[in-house]
């Protein structure tokens, strides 16, 4: 059985666990290199303090940006076939409509992502009841879960092909009903290969469930519906769920219902069948790899643009989310309204509700261990 705790990352990409940051550089950025880091005031929550918003940029015209605020990815922005640059990734352009409320556009979500059933779990022989915030069940970490937080920041030495920047957060024992002080650290890196990597790292006092992703929502159009982008998924089969998505511990084949990807579809072709519930793809796919090393999960292209994004991960599971409930009232960067199915989320993670499910790849991290995962976003060009 997979478990989190043996994943060991090979391809150099570097998940230890983090020091303790250093103070915050105002600045970084090397005349030796083609890759720059930046950093600016983002916004000031309710009590004071600073929110910081960090740029990294690339020679091929790829830009990343990130807050302190829920360690959100809140633009990348990613050339066409074409050369043309466009933002790709669902986020706003200042604090406050963040903080207004928004469905976890690119944030960093845990201590455990997607759902629990009854918003509670039994570990080791002890009952923990979690915040339900849908409906009777937990999702994403709760109602103030790693999303709303404010992490602390370090940009780290510029390398002559990657920027990157490392954020870190003590969830302590007891945050929304979760045992143990937990230490964790996500780390963005940009790469002058287009590539976006994002790595976890993990450390527990006490045992705890960990389950951690990033839900950004992308449009590889920029703007519009997805429906006409094709996507194939290296995964041939899901978990089913009830009418509350909670797993109801089944695993099954995709083959002959509107959830095979494993040939290249747009995901408007079979997105009818999927109504009224959940209204679009909102689905657990199983993966195919042994934890240890960088699987290819998804590739997506959208026709117009050419933009071609490759997901590659070491976790066990993609959750395909097609943002079946935005209805174009929010309004984003650049001033896209986004709409229904304006995107698709391929949140790389271990299977919903895994602590109630012990046919599941285990979710508990305990004392000693350390919780490490990555998952990289390629981007290329078709033609």
């Amino acid at each position: 059985m997979i478990t989190q705790r043996t994943f060991f990352v090979a391809l150099g990409l570097g998940l230890a666990m983090a020091a303790v940051p250093e103070p915050i550089q105002a600045q970084t950025e090397s005349v030796k290199t083609r890759m720059k880091l930046e950093q600016s005031d983002f916004g000031r929550m309710a009590d004071g303090t600073v929110v910081k918003r960090f740029t990294l940029a690339n020679s091929k015209g790829m830009v990343a940006r990130i807050m302190t605020y829920g360690a959100i990815l809140t633009e990348l922005r990613v050339p066409d076939q074409s050369g043309r640059t466009t933002n790709v990734a669902m986020g706003f352009d200042n604090l406050d409509q963040y903080l207004k409320g928004h469905p976890c556009f690119g944030a960093t979500i845990g201590r455990v992502a997607n759902r629990i059933a009854g918003a509670k779990f039994t570990l080791d022989g002890h009952e923990f009841r979690l915040a339900a915030n849908s409906g009777s069940n937990h999702i994403h970490g709760g109602r103030k879960g790693f999303d709303k937080a404010v992490w602390d920041a370090q940009p780290l030495p510029i390398q002559e092909h990657q920027a990157a920047v490392r954020f870190s957060y003590l969830s302590k024992d007891g945050e929304e009903g979760y045992p143990g002080n937990l230490n964790v650290t996500v780390t963005y890196t940009l790469t002058d290969d287009n590539e976006l990597k994002i790595e976890y790292a993990a450390k527990t006092d006490k045992a705890t469930p960990v389950n951690l992703t990033n839900h950004s929502y992308f449009n590889l159009a920029g703007s519009g519906d997805v429906l006409r982008h094709e996507l194939w998924l290296v995964a041939d089969r899901y978990t089913p769920a009830d009418a509350d998505l909670i797993p109801t511990g089944e695993i099954a084949p995709v083959k002959g219902t509107p959830l095979d990807f494993t040939q290249p579809m747009a995901i408007g072709a079979r997105i009818e069948q999927l109504k009224p519930q959940p209204g679009g793809y909102d689905h657990n796919y199983l993966l195919k790899g042994d934890g240890k090393i960088l699987i290819l999960a998804a590739r997506v292209r959208e026709p117009e643009s050419g933009r071609v994004m490759e997901v590659s991960t070491t976790e066990p599971g993609v959750q395909l989310y097609t943002a079946n409930h935005l209805d174009g009232r929010l309004i984003g960067v650049d001033r896209v309204a986004y709409v229904r199915h304006g995107a698709l989320c391929l949140e790389t993670q271990h299977y919903p509700d895994s602590v109630n499910h012990s046919n599941f790849p285990s979710v508990i991290l305990r004392p000693g261990q350390v919780f490490n995962s990555a998952t990289v976003f390629k981007f290329r060009n078709a033609n």
